[in-house]
C-alpha cells in the first residue's frame, strides 16, 4: 500500500485545497502572517503522513502522524483566530473545523493501530 491509498492522506489532501480557497476571502494584509501560517499547517498534515509512511517503520511513522496530529489542532486554532477577526465566518470555518476533526480521528485511530 502506497501512502496516497491512504483515506486520512486523501482526506487531508482535500483539506489543504478548503485551506487555501478559505484564505482567499482574508485581507491582503494578512498574506504573510496568517495565511502563510494556515497554509504551512494545512500542508504539513499530509506531507507528514507520507514522509511517516515512507520511513517503514511502525515507530517512525507514528512518530510523523503524531506531527500530523499537531498540524491538525495548530490549523484549528488558527481558524478560530481567522473567525474571531471577522476575515472569515463561523458558518464557513464550522464544517472545516469538522474535517480537522475527522482527520484527527483517522490519524489518532492509525496511531493506536501501530502501537
Amino acid at each position: 500500500m502506497n501512502y496516497n491509498d491512504l483515506k486520512v492522506w486523501q482526506e487531508s489532501m482535500k483539506l489543504v485545497t478548503t485551506i487555501y480557497k478559505l484564505t482567499k476571502k482574508f485581507p491582503s494584509d494578512e498574506r504573510f502572517s496568517l495565511t502563510d501560517q494556515m497554509h504551512r499547517a494545512a500542508i504539513s498534515i499530509p506531507s507528514n503522513i507520507a514522509e511517516g509512511h515512507a520511513r517503514r517503520t511502525k515507530t517512525d511513522f507514528a512518530r510523523f502522524l503524531r506531527i500530523s496530529l499537531g498540524s491538525c489542532t495548530e490549523l484549528e486554532t488558527q481558524l478560530i483566530i481567522a473567525s474571531n477577526l471577522d476575515y472569515v465566518s463561523k458558518k464557513d470555518t464550522e464544517p472545516i473545523l469538522e474535517q480537522s476533526l475527522l482527520i484527527r480521528k483517522m490519524i489518532s485511530k492509525l496511531i493506536s493501530t501501530l502501537s
